[in-house]
């Protein structure tokens, strides 16, 4: 206490000779005033300790380390240990949840039943071993599939989200990208050129053979009409140099050329070997897909007949499905060429082609293929320019963007 009453008494004169020496003013008054409240307020502290402690130089100066680093060092270093360990937890918890929710999309993604919407007809061959894998249970995907007689069907039920994927004729696939302002994709081509030209004349060689002739076909103002007045033209001939009469139907395009030994037919497959088959004079003069590749050249186009088309709200929805789609498609279609007989059988149990024995003499002229990437690209966008530019409605107005194609 002796220390503290000194210190007090020094405190207190030095206040007041700082008040006396600075004048009156209001500034330096309210100076002295903070310095008396100051020295008050240290009293106050000084005071306030505990009789049995008084404060000594030695207290203060016996450990310098202490004095200017507190003893909450140690514990904010602990503290930020923890807080280390605890970010590298919440890291490794994150990289985990992400594992794992990028294993629940996939998961999603096989788990989806994906609905298959096909034609009963060549275009749906390529499909036939995967179908009867898929009802085995033997696919990673789960597969519902469709098959109707008309295109029309098909490409109200994708436009509707009814279905998935669809197999359409390559130029419906163009129509339905621009009605529905891009919201479908073709991902490969399932199927080239299925026309050919029959008769039993041998001395048909060629395109440019059939002048003047009559040639008997179907589908006037549509694709196979198309095709057929390109090759006339590239050949150097028109429609003045032929005499076409067209059918309603291809089974009464065979039926003619039954009854009528000197007639000439344009047909797609499975109805040239039907027709053959019940005239046996009559023979594949001219394979159309040949003689298209012929006149393109190193172009990169073909003679396409039927692409698969997906939605893109699935596609974007479930990508991983349409990966597993593609290359169960791509099997399937190889499987058609490597196993003849075992597809014939699966054909006709399908209901494409009646018969097993005409669907196995069938078989090496559809053109059953899976093309993807930029081999589908190219093969498709000549194929859909020689329609466009022959009428443009026949692809829906206008040739597809380049979103169109699905390039992995």
């Amino acid at each position: 206490m002796k220390k503290f009453s000194t210190l007090l008494l020094t405190l207190t004169m030095a206040a007041a000779l700082t008040a006396c020496s600075s004048g009156s003013t209001a500034g330096n008054a309210t100076a002295a005033e903070t310095t008396t409240a100051s020295i008050e307020t240290t009293a106050a502290a000084v005071e306030s300790e505990p009789s049995g402690k008084e404060s000594t130089d030695t207290d203060v100066e016996s450990n310098p380390d202490e004095s200017m680093v507190p003893e909450s060092t140690a514990s904010e270093e602990n503290a930020e240990s923890e807080e280390t360990d605890t970010a590298d937890e919440s890291t490794e918890e994150t990289t985990a949840k992400a594992e794992k929710e990028n294993e629940a999309e996939a998961s999603v993604d096989l788990a989806y039943t994906i609905r298959v919407g096909s034609l009963k007809g060549p275009t749906s061959i390529g499909l036939v071993r995967l179908m009867d894998q898929a009802e085995n249970g033997e696919t990673q995907n789960s597969y519902e599939f469709t098959m109707v007689v008309a295109a029309d069907e098909l490409s109200s039920a994708i436009v509707a989200g009814n279905l998935d994927i669809v197999l359409v004729p390559a130029n419906v696939a163009s129509v339905l990208y621009n009605k529905t302002s891009g919201a479908i994709s073709v991902i490969d081509i399932n199927t080239l050129g299925v026309l050919d030209v029959v008769a039993s004349d041998d001395s048909i060689t060629s395109i440019a053979d059939l002048k003047g002739k009559t040639i008997y076909m179907t589908g006037k103002g549509t694709t196979p009409d198309y095709v057929f007045h390109y090759l006339l033209d590239a050949n150097g001939l028109s429609e003045d140099d032929v005499t076409l009469e067209f059918k309603s139907e291809a089974t009464e395009v065979a039926a003619l050329l039954k009854e009528e030994p000197d007639a000439i037919g344009v047909l797609p497959q499975p109805f040239v070997t039907a027709a053959c088959a019940q005239n046996e004079a009559l023979k594949i003069v001219l394979d159309l897909t040949e003689e298209w590749d012929a006149v393109q050249g190193e172009s990169g186009s073909r003679l396409v007949t039927g692409v698969t088309i997906v939605r893109n709200d699935f596609l974007n929805q479930y990508p991983d499905a349409i990966t597993s789609f593609l290359a169960d498609h791509a099997a399937s279609a190889e499987y058609t060429a490597t196993n003849p007989d075992e597809t014939a059988e699966l054909i006709a149990a399908a209901g494409i082609i009646e018969k097993a024995a005409v669907a196995k003499k069938a078989l090496p002229y559809c053109n059953i293929t899976c093309l993807t990437g930029e081999e589908m690209r190219s093969a498709l966008a000549g194929y859909l320019q020689v329609l466009a530019d022959q009428d443009p409605q026949s692809v829906g107005g206008a040739m597809p963007g380049e979103d169109f194609y699905l390039i992995p």
